[in-house]
């Protein structure tokens, strides 16, 4: 099964070449793809198209595995799986394998997360994909995560199509994994987004640890307490409430109504 193993942190992140090695290891056909610098935040994004056509790629070198297909493509993580899955680099890969993200993409946030777009642009163009992510203090441990990586491939090869996880490990040695449980999206994740103004005209953004307690249940709350946390997303898809069709039709009708009413002493 061919497998593209791509991440948010460019093609000469050691996260990257730690997974592609060890899915290569397990066994996968492996194909590297990955941005030409760190495109963190970028979420689904494909970038500005509009300049032109081409998508300028260069061929890489994944240290220790010289013998891996693997290429950096100017643009962020979502544009590589497009180009890939529509056959840019020969077959097309079967699954994703995204990260390892050095930092854990939990809670609602990873709507943001390069890492996590990868295998939702994915799971648009009809393929399951796993994100993977570990925590940084005291040092992120690449290669559990890329264990668990590959672990996590073996599950979703027997899964229905498009199926998306994202998973979230300790940065601990193997053995010291508490376990894996499956976890629901925190409200936020390891840290939050906040807002200075420092001068006038000026907004300062950055990321603050958090004391709020979560609920144990938790993708957040999980790592923290040692265990891998995995949570299945779903890619985009159409709520099923369709008043809202009928409700905004009845609006634009009232509007058009009130339009065309005679004003007070004129004659329909």
């Amino acid at each position: 099964m061919r497998v593209l193993v791509t991440n948010d942190d460019g093609i000469e992140a050691p996260g990257l070449h730690a997974l592609a090695i060890a899915v290569d290891g397990a066994g996968y056909d492996v194909l590297v793809v990955a941005s030409d610098r760190n495109h963190s935040g970028y979420g689904a994004a494909i970038g500005d198209l509009g300049s032109g056509p081409d998508l300028v790629v260069t061929p890489a070198e994944i240290p220790g595995a010289p013998h891996l297909p693997a290429w950096s493509l100017v643009g962020p993580p979502a544009l590589c799986v497009m180009a890939a899955r529509l056959g840019g680099f020969g077959e097309p890969p079967e699954l994703v394998a995204s990260g390892v993200n050095p930092g854990n993409n939990t809670g609602r946030a990873v709507l943001h997360s390069g890492t996590v777009g990868a295998v939702l642009t994915g799971g648009n163009l009809g393929i399951s994909g796993v994100a993977v992510s570990v925590g940084v203090t005291p040092s992120p441990r690449f290669d559990t995560a890329a264990t668990v990586a590959v672990a996590a491939l073996g599950w979703i090869e027997t899964a229905p199509a498009k199926t998306l996880l994202n998973v979230n490990v300790p940065p601990v040695d193997r053995r010291e994994l508490r376990g894996t449980r499956w976890a629901e999206l925190a409200p936020f994740g390891t840290v939050r987004a906040a807002l200075h103004q420092p001068r006038a005209g000026t907004l300062e953004f950055s990321l603050v640890d958090t004391s709020v307690e979560l609920p144990p249940g938790s993708d957040t709350a999980l790592v923290h307490s040692g265990y891998v946390a995995v949570t299945c997303l779903t890619g985009i898809r159409a709520d099923e409430w369709q008043p809202a069709a009928a409700e905004i039709d009845r609006r634009l009708s009232a509007d058009d109504a009130r339009r065309v009413r005679p004003a007070a002493g004129e004659t329909a």
